[in-house]
């Protein structure tokens, strides 16, 4: 707070922008912001310290993207908060280049982003967003905190995702069923215990890799991974498939029908939710060594293409019913005494936008945001409140992924700037045929 001279009374400090989350969203814009004096800014979030999927921490797991896909450096790459700084400023940035890592180590780039939350004085944590206003009459956005009331022209929502596991498990989570963002935590008494992984996806793949890969003493007596996948499915990785991230694409697939927008994510979900083929060839090596070298033919199970459809307690573990995709008439009963729930994340919730929430547009589950990440809104045109990693249905399977994280805070920097910046090029790929009838006349 601030105290006006004259009066003796306190006034709410005023910013340019107010963050809520740091995630790797908030925490990108946070970077490109950190030297625009013209933008005054802060970002807090609730919790005591930065995380990053900590609870999913498996020593060994893998980032799947290019680590120049970090905070800043497509939008900046001269910018301090660069991985490459990161590694400079630890010294160790030759030891990196002769590592020569196919795929940094996933734990490598969240201590880089918690060493970024640690540098940039406008990150403040411990602190929690309890509700966002707006005052027509003085034009500007009041955020009340566990601490403290600020004022702000903008508001930066990146708040990110909260674990989901599908309703026959609502309710049931506890000791012995949970959901894989606490993993880490939960699974050092599984020796000798039958363990369900259910989840097709790059984090079912981690989890059933490490159960089978423990020690004798410390391995299960049994593990069944179970997807409703036809099969363990790699990511496409491939250039033109990687052209779905791009900045291009974004724009593109921003201005098609809501419902085409929906097939085309449910086309393309492995692009983005697939395994690794280094994991699967990594899983697949070390079932064969287990089957036919160790002789331990009953260690574990494969069950793909089946859906869980009940979960109920059964002499003190659990009962999952399993039914077939291709069969539905038959019914399987799996018994295990532990579930690792690897099903993904939805958005996180907002409530602290319930004073305003009236006033924001919504396309079904989602706000409904303008080309800058802006929420549809009845307020002025320059007071704005920007949504980071909430929007998959609008702007495609990249908003939540690392991909897209530089170019998306830069846009919403020019916005608050007042500026366009100048992007890269366009994609090889021409993703519309509109007002483009003449040249395609002339191929």
């Amino acid at each position: 707070m601030t105290t006006n001279g004259r009066s003796g009374v306190s006034r709410p400090e005023r910013y340019g922008c107010v963050g809520v989350g740091v995630g790797p969203a908030n925490l990108s814009l946070a970077s490109l912001l950190y030297s625009r004096p013209e933008v005054p800014n802060l970002f807090v979030d609730r919790n005591d310290r930065f995380g990053w999927h900590d609870g999913q921490q498996i020593p060994g797991t893998k980032l799947q993207v290019s680590p120049l896909k970090d905070l800043v450096t497509l939008a900046d790459p001269t910018n301090r908060f660069s991985f490459l700084s990161y590694l400079h400023e630890q010294g160790r940035i030759y030891h990196f280049v002769n590592a020569r890592f196919d795929s940094v180590p996933r734990q490598e780039f969240r201590n880089y982003f918690e060493w970024a939350s640690q540098i940039n004085e406008n990150v403040t944590f411990g602190e929690e967003v309890l509700g966002v206003e707006f005052d027509d009459f003085d034009d500007v956005f009041t955020v009340h905190t566990s601490n403290r009331v600020v004022t702000a022209d903008n508001v930066i929502v990146g708040v990110g995702t909260r674990p989901w596991v599908p309703e026959p498990a609502r309710g049931k989570l506890g000791g012995t069923q949970f959901h894989a963002t606490d993993y880490v935590a939960k699974s050092r008494d599984l020796a000798g215990k039958r363990v369900a992984v259910v989840g097709g996806g790059q984090s079912g793949a981690e989890v059933f890799l490490e159960l089978i890969s423990r020690p004798p003493g410390d391995l299960p007596s049994r593990a069944i991974w179970i997807s409703r996948r036809h099969n363990y499915f790699p990511i496409d990785d491939s250039p033109f498939t990687n052209e779905y991230y791009g900045p291009s694409y974004s724009d593109y697939f921003f201005e098609l029908e809501r419902s085409t927008r929906s097939t085309l994510n449910a086309q393309n979900v492995l692009t983005s939710d697939g395994i690794s083929e280094s994991m699967l060839r990594e899983i697949y090596q070390r079932c064969y060594t287990r089957r036919f070298v160790d002789g331990s033919p009953d260690l574990f199970a494969l069950l793909p293409n089946r859906n869980v459809t009940e979960v109920n307690a059964y002499r003190g573990g659990w009962d999952l019913t399993v039914v077939g995709n291709d069969d539905p008439d038959v019914v399987e009963h799996v018994e295990v005494d532990h579930v690792v729930w690897a099903t993904g994340f939805r958005s996180a919730c907002t409530e602290f936008l319930a004073p305003i929430a009236h006033r924001l547009a919504r396309e079904g589950d989602e706000y409904c945001v303008d080309r800058d990440f802006a929420i549809e809104w009845d307020g002025p045109p320059n007071r704005c409140v920007f949504l980071q990693n909430g929007v998959r249905g609008q702007r495609g399977l990249a908003d939540p992924n690392l991909s897209l994280l530089a170019w998306r805070s830069q846009r919403i920097l020019d916005r608050l700037l007042g500026v366009i910046s100048h992007e890269q090029l366009d994609s090889f790929i021409g993703w519309s045929a509109k007002n483009r009838g003449d040249e395609l006349r002339r191929v």
